[in-house]
């Protein structure tokens, strides 16, 4: 029967994996191989995606891939690997793996600058044991994907040694983007050595990863993360004699309680510097269907040894690589017609010894290797307490009648929170200390008898511009305090879940969830987040999809207009925004479906991870760079938006002071006003505030304040009406440079002008008709 029609709780066992490329590739790696015991967890609240337990974690996938998945019935239950601990002090630096001799005569020179390469699975704690290593602050989450890009820092108390973050792979056959970045990183920079860091709580999976590292032949160290969590479950690793079977290093640690740390400093030095490389390449067993696979790997080793070193590629990953049929690798090798034919005959008949397909044997032959080392060194219990805990809350949060409503919840709960209660107070509070702090000012500055047009410049250019953003702070801060919690939870993977059939029908897959949840804080980390999925139709979509999504720094545009106009119905309003520029974005998707991006969405596969209490540290720190960065900009960014603004607004061109209808400002803003009259705020000080915008969008709610000198002035010029069409106008128009720049990044110069033009367009004209719509009613 298929995968799909499987029944919840029910197990199986896998017969053949369907399909073709390299989601069926992709299936392989992430450990659907034949003969592997497989559980039906459970279904999404619509139907569809569903989860499966294999190898002791959960996969997401859809019934429409489910159905190409070959199973038959089982009572195979998941692998236990149970036996006694024996305690043997671990080996010093240089003596693991069957020989102790690989240290070398020549290390390398103290003034070499040693590079390595730190490398695992997505959500492995790679980026914790990055801060841990350098010091850096990188931003750490619960989901997959967090590390988009390369980062780069010294090693903390070592001299010439420095690491670098590369974003997180399943395996070096290229799915997506960003294991193209690590991959080619790896083969192209030739690193001095690989920190190889995995999942202990998952370590079958994590070890499908380390294999193939192991067959680039670059020093490396294995370093086993969260092994706090295994000691707390019962479980344990023979550490000792898992450094024997590999031939590397294997140090325990627990990056996230910084145990370890210095030890796998110390080794990843050692071999690097001495160039100690991997002891243990060949993974084939004699038996079965290991003795067709060692000859075949074997017999292309001999084929295409010149070639693989004319390119500079490790030959075992070279031939692991052509029988997998990767493009990029067989290219590279340019090999001869006759070369290619003999090559085919030897996979072929591996293939009939075996009785499966090329990729699905060497999948096969690594994780039967797998099993073997994990069956002598690890005891894992069949249930742990984050899975034990994680499926009773999914009860409710994944629940088919219950999940939806609750998300839903959550956000309608967290605005409100933000918003009503506590948001209105700190804010309030802040506000008093700036009022406080302008009163000083401008009372020392009478004092010692500054010019009026210097006072005007501290008062209405610096202090009333800076002042109305720095305000918004703590609302931001607690918007993100609640945001960081359901990150830092785990929840966010689930959001993704849960929402892959909605999405689907926009012609996007439930990763794309994630970028624009992203988007709602900031939309240049948004953007970069799309570098996870791995079809080049759906990151180009989710890219101009995610300006919709309302950032944060439209807050204080909202809460300026709110505590003037609405100041009893914030929360609704705000909450009313954040769901228009989501209906935007699926409006806006529709039409892009049936246009410019005809096709399906991308497969959704994605590993759930376990739920865990959020972090403090994670969660501050994530605080602080939202607040740092909001405080930044109003230093930088909006200061002199602000100080321009006054400029313009107090001289007129011939540099003289003049009232604000005859200053440059005005006469500017008064020839694009017309623009703006349908949708009922054509008012030239609207205009530069919205121009302001352009640099950033809190900008707007400071050169309002410069320019209106009372919220009585504005109120004069703003009916109810048109204060709705510009919250709509504000919500949808074109984002900050920052983010342009950060589209044009990742699509080039024409799609990030197509998107400020056809944001530009979208917001007119919605804007225009909730105009017209609040005016009759």
């Amino acid at each position: 029967m298929k995968l799909s029609e499987v029944k919840i709780g029910q197990t199986c066992e896998v017969r053949s994996v369907g399909g073709e490329g390299e989601l069926r590739q992709h299936f392989l790696d992430m450990g659907l191989v034949p003969g592997i015991a497989v559980t039906v967890k459970k279904y999404a609240p619509l139907g569809d995606p569903m989860e499966v337990e294999l190898h002791g974690y959960e996969l997401t996938l859809r019934i429409s891939e489910a159905e190409k998945i070959e199973v038959t019935e089982s009572e195979k239950k998941p692998r236990v690997f149970e036996h006694k601990v024996n305690l043997r002090e671990h080996p010093g630096l240089g003596e693991y793996g069957k020989s102790h001799d690989a240290k070398t005569e020549n290390p390398l020179p103290d003034t070499t600058v040693l590079r390595f390469a730190l490398a695992g699975n997505q959500n492995c704690g790679k980026t914790t044991l990055f801060n841990r290593l350098t010091g850096s602050n990188q931003h750490v989450g619960n989901f997959p994907g967090v590390t988009v890009e390369s980062k780069s820092g010294s090693i903390r108390g070592v001299k010439n040694a420095e690491v670098i973050d590369l974003p997180g792979i399943y395996s070096l056959s290229p799915y997506s983007s960003e294991e193209i970045v690590s991959r080619d990183y790896i083969l192209k920079q030739k690193p001095h050595g690989i920190i190889n860091i995995a999942d202990a709580t998952n370590i079958e999976r994590n070890l499908y990863l380390t294999m193939q590292l192991m067959e680039l032949e670059i020093p490396m160290v294995l370093a086993l993360n969260m092994m706090d969590e295994v000691h707390n479950n019962g479980g344990s690793i023979r550490i000792n004699e898992m450094e024997e079977i590999l031939g590397i290093p294997v140090i325990p640690i627990s990056a996230a309680h910084n145990e370890g740390i210095e030890e796998l400093v110390s080794h990843a030095i050692h071999v690097a510097k001495y160039q100690e490389k991997p002891k243990r390449q060949d993974f084939c067993d004699e038996k079965d269907h290991g003795g067709a696979v060692h000859r075949c790997l074997h017999g292309i080793m001999h084929l295409i040894s010149d070639h693989a070193e004319a390119c500079g590629l490790p030959l075992r990953f070279a031939a692991t690589k052509v029988i997998e049929n990767d493009a990029r690798v067989i290219e590279a090798l340019q090999l001869e017609q006759n070369e290619t034919e003999m090559l085919e005959h030897i996979i072929l008949q591996m293939e009939n010894e075996c009785g499966m397909d090329r990729k699905a044997a060497i999948a096969d032959m690594r994780y039967t290797f797998i099993e073997r080392l994990c069956r002598e060194t690890v005891n894992k219990a069949a249930d742990t307490i984050e899975s034990t805990r994680s499926a009773s809350i999914d009860r409710i949060l994944t629940g088919k009648y219950t999940g939806i409503p609750v998300f839903f919840g959550i956000m309608l709960c967290i605005f409100y929170l933000t918003f009503n209660v506590i948001g209105p107070v700190l804010q309030g509070f802040c506000e008093e200390l700036i009022t406080k702090f302008g009163d000083m000012v401008t009372q020392f500055m009478t004092n010692i008898g500054v010019a009026d047009v210097l006072q005007s410049l501290v008062n209405k250019g610096i202090i009333s511009g800076v002042g109305a953003v720095l305000s918004f702070v703590p609302i931001i801060v607690v918007l993100f305090f609640f945001l960081s919690l359901l990150e830092d939870s785990g929840y966010m993977a689930r959001v993704a879940f849960v929402m892959d059939k909605l999405l689907r029908r926009l012609g996007l897959s439930g990763r794309s969830i994630v970028p624009m949840l992203i988007g709602f804080g900031c939309t240049v980390p948004g953007v970069m987040a799309s570098k996870t999925l791995p079809s080049e139709r759906d990151r180009k979509l989710t890219i101009l999809l995610t300006p919709f999504m309302s950032c944060s720094a439209k807050l204080p545009v909202y809460g300026f207009f709110c505590r003037i106009f609405f100041p009893d119905k914030a929360g609704l309003v705000v909450a009313l925004l954040y769901l228009l520029g989501i209906v935007t974005a699926i409006l806006f998707a529709v039409a892009a479906k049936h246009t410019v991006f005809k096709g399906e969405a991308v497969p959704f596969v994605m590993e759930l991870p376990n739920y865990r209490l959020p972090r403090m540290s994670n969660v501050l720190h994530l605080l602080w760079d939202k607040a740092r960065d909001f405080i930044e900009k109003a230093f930088t960014i909006i200061l002199l938006a602000s100080i321009v603004v006054w400029f313009f607004r107090t001289f007129d061109p011939g540099l003289h002071v003049a009232g604000e209808e005859n200053s440059m400002l005005a006469l500017f803003a008064r020839n694009l006003a017309v623009i703006f009259s349908p949708l009922g705020f054509g008012d030239w000080r609207i205009t530069t505030a919205l121009i302001a915008g352009f640099l950033a969008k809190e900008s707007v709610a400071a050169t309002l304040s410069v320019l209106f000198s009372s919220k009585e002035t504005l109120m004069s010029v703003l009916s109810g009406a048109a204060v709705v069409s510009l919250l709509v106008f504000t919500l949808l128009y074109t984002p900050c440079v920052a983010a342009i720049a950060a589209v044009k990044r990742e699509l080039g110069a024409r799609w990030a002008v197509f998107m400020v033009i056809g944001q530009c367009t979208v917001a007119w004209v919605i804007s225009w008709a909730a105009y017209l719509l609040f005016t009759a009613i």
